[in-house]
């Protein structure tokens, strides 16, 4: 759908087995002086959990305790706490970091977050639009962010189409040597103003507009902060490894790391292969020394506006142009057409899934065609003894806002191959809902936003035994936080934020289907951020310890 200083990973190395597990032992892990004095005072201390460090170690028995926001011992602690909060049976692992959120927007309304926080969620990195607000005003975004407060922590990129759009608004042409400097500094402001990177949707006009070249030199101005870039590559059908090629040349010509967003192959006939030669082509780039990595959501299937299948030229002028050239029989008949052939620089969204009837309306945006929702469009086309074509376009055009569709377009055996990769992390594209039961604020209807993080364990490391569990929490907590350069997050260890999540591995569950998308999940009994409890035995507690990460580049007053 439409970054930081290096996280130290230091392990909490093993303490010796015993015969009575749930005894808590020590972690040969040195507090600095000042924090293991005997009189020692402690905010929280998390008592006989089993302890998961985030670097992928197995797990160890001990006490956690907390002072300050920050972890300050791990082991036995005699001390009683503030707080007292029994592990026992549990499993306490660092807070699971979203690599692929969109809740920019809705966190100036409602900073709880709390569907993200009931799935374990205490850091989510957003950004794929860009970040909602100007470049000249992205410190102003992040600072009305820590003013009203926020119960997860949250940071965000800033989008090379933001850019393109200021100078050249939405035409599909290659900007001039001034227009592209004064894309740069575009860039150059948002970074100082907080933002991680650059980030790119290019299936989406006008971002579908840009070339290789301008891309990456625009984010040369990302890259002089020691930004990321991440890219919703060009395309995820057939053309998916020119995609991620081109994605890597960004990377490796602009000097900075990449990030594959929500990687997928979707094109039927490429299952059981792309996904093994996209697996090949970053491992060549990684020996080559560049740094690129990826994220993904674990479903099959895909969810974003139903617009994403009309050919990208037909966007060119602005939203008017568009309904307009819809509006013209000839040119519907050509777009009609290019569905079927295709068109350049285009992904044919609707061949990639395999036709119309893999293509779901999930929210209509219009009261008159509510009543087709859940029904996919070739279904609904010849219901009405319509063209398909027609039935979505003319649903585009009857929405008041962006109409959503879900695309079936994935398959099972692709998400776990991505998964064995090591550089893979997990993100959910999509966002926090101003409460729960409610869709989040890209208004589509995806189990993504409610259960993608539980169903990694519940699903690929207890019921397929596709990874272990330390090599999962690792996926959401260590690589994630290194790869961010997010500083002392991601593991539980002394000096470290204290963003916790605990679990009942064999309870853990995703509740929410296709079917019923804003089901909670089960199993998680609590979420602490920056050392605050925030989720206790299932409920929001109301807290907003989040705070806002900045990216390397934020300029201080």
């Amino acid at each position: 759908m439409r970054r930081f200083v290096s996280s130290s990973a230091i392990a909490i190395t093993a303490a010796c087995a015993t015969a009575r597990p749930p005894v808590p032992v020590t972690a040969p892990v040195v507090a600095p002086a000042a924090r293991s004095a005997p009189d020692t005072v402690y905010d929280v201390v998390i008592r006989n959990g089993r302890v998961l460090d985030g670097q992928g170690n197995p797990f160890i028995y001990a006490d956690v305790g907390i002072h300050n926001g920050k972890f300050n011992k791990i082991g036995v602690i005699p001390q009683r706490a503030a707080r007292e909060i029994d592990a026992r049976g549990l499993y306490v692992s660092p807070g699971w970091i979203d690599m692929m959120d969109q809740s920019g927007g809705v966190l100036q309304r409602s900073g709880l977050a709390e569907n993200k926080l009931q799935e374990g969620v205490t850091t989510a990195i957003g950004g794929e639009g860009g970040t909602p607000a100007p470049a000249a005003r992205v410190s102003e975004y992040f600072a009305r962010l820590e003013q009203q407060g926020i119960s997860i922590n949250f940071g965000s990129y800033f989008s090379e189409a933001q850019a393109r759009n200021v100078v050249l608004g939405p035409v599909s042409r290659e900007p001039a040597p001034a227009e592209l400097e004064r894309m740069k500094a575009i860039v150059d402001t948002a970074m100082r103003g907080g933002a991680m990177g650059m980030t790119t949707a290019l299936i989406y006009a006008p971002g579908s507009y840009a070339k290789t070249a301008e891309l990456t030199e625009v984010a040369k101005a990302a890259a002089k902060y020691g930004g990321v870039y991440a890219s919703h590559i060009r395309g995820e059908g057939p053309e998916v490894l020119d995609a991620v090629r081109e994605a890597i040349a960004i990377g490796e010509g602009a000097k900075l790391p990449v990030e594959i967003f929500h990687l997928k192959v979707s094109y039927k006939p490429a299952f059981g292969i792309y996904m093994d030669s996209v697996g090949m082509l970053v491992n060549a780039a990684r020996a080559r020394g560049v740094d690129v990595a990826a994220d993904l959501y674990l479903y099959t299937a895909a969810g974003t506006g139903l617009e994403a299948t009309i050919p990208n030229w037909a966007f060119e002028g602005g939203g008017d142009s568009l309904r307009a050239r819809l509006a013209n029989p000839e040119t519907r008949e050509r777009l009609k057409r290019e569905v079927v052939t295709g068109s350049p620089g285009w992904f044919n969204i609707v061949a990639a899934g395999g036709g119309w009837d893999k293509v779901v309306l999930v929210n209509a945006r219009n009261p008159a065609n509510a009543k087709y929702e859940q029904r996919n469009i070739a279904d609904i086309a010849q219901e009405l003894g319509k063209d398909p074509a027609d039935v979505a376009w003319d649903f585009v055009t009857q929405g008041q806002g962006r109409v959503m569709a879900i695309y079936h377009m994935m398959s099972e055996p692709d998400i776990e191959t991505a998964l064995r990769f090591p550089w893979t992390s997990i993100g959910s594209d999509a966002g926090a809902s101003v409460q729960v039961g409610a869709l989040d604020q890209t208004g589509l209807p995806h189990p993504r936003a409610y259960g993608n993080f539980p169903r990694l364990i519940a699903r690929y490391v207890r019921e397929r035994q596709v990874l272990t569990l330390p090599e999962a929490i690792r996926k959401m907590t260590g690589w994630p936080a290194t790869r961010m350069r997010l500083e002392h997050r991601g593991t539980i260890r002394v000096g470290n934020w204290a963003d916790v999540t605990i679990f009942d591995y064999d309870a853990i569950q995703d509740r929410a289907t296709f079917a019923k998308p804003m089901e909670l999940p089960v199993g998680i009994s609590y979420v602490l951020v920056n050392g605050v409890v925030t989720v206790e035995n299932g409920k929001h507690t109301g807290a907003k310890a989040g705070r806002v990460l900045y990216g390397p580049g934020r300029s201080l007053p």
